[in-house]
């Protein structure tokens, strides 16, 4: 009798339509949504609220949060490990459960070493629920094919923003930021924990080895120079990234511009983003897996220096804000598939938490290194050129990743 888990029923690769379960991508869709939305979106929105109610310094309450992207990144290691090995249900249905808690935690905070714990505590759910585990298993699920429903997947992320921000403003109109975050952990609790239990609970397939590397283990390439230049060649772009999506508003005014402008570039170029990312299948089919990284990267660069040199007119600035989302929103998923690409989907789990553990760590630091150079620099121009140069080291470092 032949076993679910074997070539010939297509789950071991994800050829086969069949073996793909349907309910996984719209599922992961409705978490990727949710969980961002609430676990991340939610604080920027709610911390001016919590600063002046509990009488904690805004430096304090953002370094929880942070904290919390610090440890995603820690934990995620080993997160991408025991999905390789067990599938994503258990993991990210616990994930859920934890988001849960730690959301309640926050919530009922009566100083700031609970309030810390609680962002600490949300940072294990981040590890566990955000993109990470969500690519492990479509990639995995949908090999050789997984390019399409990771574009879904980050199309649906993308909203999380766009559903979350004015849900939770709504909510703190009428509501204590305490009680927002109650409603918010309800509605997590409401839509992520029953949809990870119930629509992941599909034959975890054994992973096929990768073409050309079947004998390398984990190990093996986590310790190769290719990997290495690859994690510092994001590294160093996610750092220029997320420094340049906080500081394009202070760029802006200090040029003269009005908030509700300065918000309104950066509102287009997360809309540059989702565009992005419908592009990169096409992009993906045309281009070999190193020259692609190292334009995107290159790009990123480019877009930079000019936000850094180009002063005006408003339209034009316009322009270059959503230029430069088109390529975050690319670099999303080059970051996604940048471990299949070149060593197969065997060990993805383990390898794209270390290769994620650097880059959201550096996107925990950026928003402050970002704000801290710009004083000694002389302004937001010279900040721009100077993660401009940062891209442009990165897309060098770039070229080496290709594996033997």
């Amino acid at each position: 009798m032949t076993s679910l888990n074997t070539p010939e029923r297509g789950a071991a690769t994800g050829t086969g339509d069949r073996s793909r379960p349907r309910a996984v991508l719209p599922a992961l869709c409705a978490t990727q949504i949710t969980s961002w939305g609430i676990v991340y979106y939610a604080f920027p929105v709610l911390n001016p609220q919590i600063t002046v109610d509990a009488g904690w310094p805004a430096g304090a309450t953002t370094a929880a949060f942070s904290g919390a992207l610090l440890v995603s990144a820690i934990a995620g290691i080993r997160v991408g490990r025991i999905i390789d090995r067990h599938g994503p249900r258990t993991v990210m249905t616990a994930g859920s459960v934890l988001g849960v808690l730690s959301i309640l935690l926050v919530a009922a905070a009566p100083n700031l070493p609970v309030f810390f714990a609680g962002w600490l505590l949300a940072g294990l759910a981040m590890s566990a629920t955000f993109y990470q585990p969500a690519f492990a298993a479509l990639t995995r699920w949908w090999a050789p094919d997984h390019i399409r429903a990771l574009t879904v997947v980050t199309l649906a992320g993308g909203l999380a923003s766009t559903v979350f921000a004015p849900l939770t403003a709504a909510l703190a109109d009428h509501l204590s930021w305490r009680a927002t975050y109650l409603v918010l952990a309800a509605i997590l609790a409401a839509l992520t924990i029953p949809a990870h239990a119930f629509a992941l609970k599909a034959p975890w397939p054994q992973a096929p080895p990768a073409p050309d590397h079947a004998g390398d283990s984990a190990a093996t390439v986590a310790g190769s120079r290719p990997f290495r230049l690859l994690a510092a060649a994001l590294t160093l772009s996610s750092f220029a990234t997320y420094a340049v999506v906080v500081a394009l508003v202070p760029l802006l005014l200090e040029r003269g511009f009005t908030t509700t402008q300065a918000a309104w570039a950066l509102g287009l170029g997360g809309a540059g983003q989702t565009l992005g990312r419908t592009l990169y299948a096409t992009l993906a089919r045309h281009t070999d897996v190193t020259a692609r990284t190292t334009v995107l990267i290159a790009l990123g660069g480019v877009t930079t220096a000019a936000l850094a040199f180009v002063s005006g007119p408003y339209g034009l600035l316009i322009a270059l804000s959503v230029a430069a989302g088109t390529v975050r929103g690319n670099l999303t998923l080059l970051q996604a598939t940048a471990i299949t690409d070149r060593w197969g989907t065997a060990h993805y789990g383990r390898l794209s938490g270390l290769l994620a553990a650097p880059t959201t760590a550096v996107a925990a630091l950026a928003p402050f290194a970002g704000a801290a150079l710009a004083v000694p620099l002389g302004g937001y121009p010279a900040l721009f050129a100077v993660l401009a140069v940062l891209s442009a080291l990165g897309a060098a470092t770039a070229v080496g990743s290709a594996p033997r």
